[in-house]
């Protein structure tokens, strides 16, 4: 019988290229009073981060931007497809977002 991934430690992650210096930022809803809502925050990954911004906010293609981050493309649109539902699950429940080094 074949052991599959027993024993062994897997593949080494791959650096990835992350402009600038990621700091830990938090955004928290705050209801009509000025008062926070209470939950759980969510945090998204620097990697998370990146490629939302990337592809988002500097309008860069998923190939373009996956070479920018020295990653594939299906790495790239895991991060993005992981960040999306983050963002989307914090505005639509109203939960913190904290973005985090790693």
């Amino acid at each position: 019988m074949w052991r599959w991934g027993r024993g062994r430690r897997g593949r080494p992650p791959k650096n990835r290229m992350i402009w600038g210096p990621i700091q830990y930022v938090t955004f928290v809803p705050f209801d009509s009073r000025g008062l926070p809502f209470p939950g759980e925050p969510i945090y998204l990954l620097p990697d998370e981060y990146e490629a939302l911004r990337l592809v988002y906010l500097e309008g860069l293609t998923q190939d373009d931007a996956a070479a920018k981050m020295n990653i594939s493309r299906g790495t790239l649109w895991r991060s993005l497809d992981s960040g999306r539902r983050k963002v989307i699950q914090a505005l639509v429940e109203k939960r913190p977002i904290i973005i985090t080094r790693g």
